[in-house]
């Protein structure tokens, strides 16, 4: 299911510097391609520093 008013726009976290794509998700950790980040669940969090989602800023 598709929203128009979602955008596969990069995320940066603020605390180490990662960078979610979603045009490649994060496989490892149960995220498909293709899944922008507004799509994440609430309890995932960065693969790199286990920060939360609200770490995040639009890169």
């Amino acid at each position: 299911m598709s929203d128009a008013s979602v955008t596969l726009e990069s995320w940066l976290c603020t605390c180490c510097g990662y960078t979610y794509d979603p045009e490649i998700g994060d496989p490892e950790h149960g995220i498909p391609p293709g899944t922008p980040f507004e799509n994440l669940p609430p309890d995932w969090r960065c693969p790199v520093c286990s920060a939360l989602l609200s770490a995040f800023e639009r890169a």
